[in-house]
């Protein structure tokens, strides 16, 4: 099957956090509906069922630069390529919408990944609030 990206797919305040779920992250159901209010844009591909299985969003302050964040593909699909297309659909509405730098975080073992999609490596740092 051909999977489609879709840009601002509508999707049910629960999709996410259960595909959060199957890939072993929290489910944060408490981030949504509001980060659909929030981020810039979000981007989904649904299965034959009409089932979520991938998403990601890219947010920021709609200036020249932004953020790339929770690219899940859901387990039972992936290594089909529906993550190079979803990568690459959330960078060219970024385009469109007009930002022209885009970055994510990932572990290092998701750089080739990553440079298959375009993006160039380089190191950063990261900072969490206390608990």
């Amino acid at each position: 099957m051909n999977y489609k990206v879709i840009i601002r797919m509508p999707i049910s305040i629960n999709e996410v956090p259960e595909l959060r779920e199957h890939v072993g992250w929290d489910r944060r159901d408490e981030d949504y509906p509001t980060l659909f209010e929030r981020c810039n844009f979000w981007a989904g591909v649904r299965d034959e069922n009409n089932k979520l299985i991938a998403f990601g969003y890219v947010c920021g302050m709609g200036l020249e630069h932004g953020y790339m964040e929770d690219l899940i593909v859901h387990p039972q699909y992936q290594g089909r390529g529906i993550g190079v297309e979803l990568v690459k659909g959330l960078l060219r509405e970024s385009d469109r919408f007009g930002l022209k730098i885009i970055t994510v975080s990932y572990e290092k073992n998701k750089t080739k990944f990553y440079k298959e999609c375009g993006f160039t490596p380089g190191s950063g740092g990261l900072w969490q609030a206390p608990k």
